[in-house]
């Protein structure tokens, strides 16, 4: 019994330390509008782009980000890849170049922009931010509070 607590502990704990990615972008649209939320749109290489990966890492994935974003965001990835392994499917790439052409013409990785639930851009981080996870998950945060009613 013990140890099956202990396992439902570490199950639960794993569940919540990942953010969740919303992989269609127009399903993310509803979600927002109904939820009353933004969406953070990242662009990254997930295997060829370091500072994606860390941004991946040490921001999105850090407690602090997932405690702010659960309630206020949803997340969607516009993820590249090189690695013939890793290709999402061909719906998914279509999407991701079509959401490049409109929020990343220029092709910066990683990309990070906060949009409203009709698609327009209330702010944008070009590369690895500047700050930790703290000061990063803050100043989302200020900017959700500021654009949600």
């Amino acid at each position: 019994m013990r140890v099956m607590n202990v396992l439902t502990g570490v199950l639960i704990f794993l569940l919540m330390s990942f953010t969740v990615w919303e992989p269609d972008f127009e399903v993310a649209r509803k979600t927002a509008r109904d939820k009353n939320q933004l969406i953070l749109l990242n662009f990254s290489g997930s295997d060829w782009c370091g500072p994606c990966i860390r941004l991946r890492k040490e921001i999105f994935d850090s407690e602090q980000f997932i405690k702010m974003a659960d309630t206020t965001l949803v997340m969607v990835n516009a993820d590249f890849p090189r690695n013939k392994k890793n290709q999402p499917e061909r719906q998914v790439q279509q999407q991701n170049e079509a959401l490049a052409d409109k929020y990343n013409p220029t092709g910066k990785f990683p990309y990070t922009v906060l949009l409203n639930a009709d698609g327009k851009i209330i702010a944008s981080w070009d590369g690895y931010p500047k700050t930790d996870a703290m000061h990063f998950t803050e100043e989302v945060k200020k900017l959700c509070d500021a654009n949600t009613h």
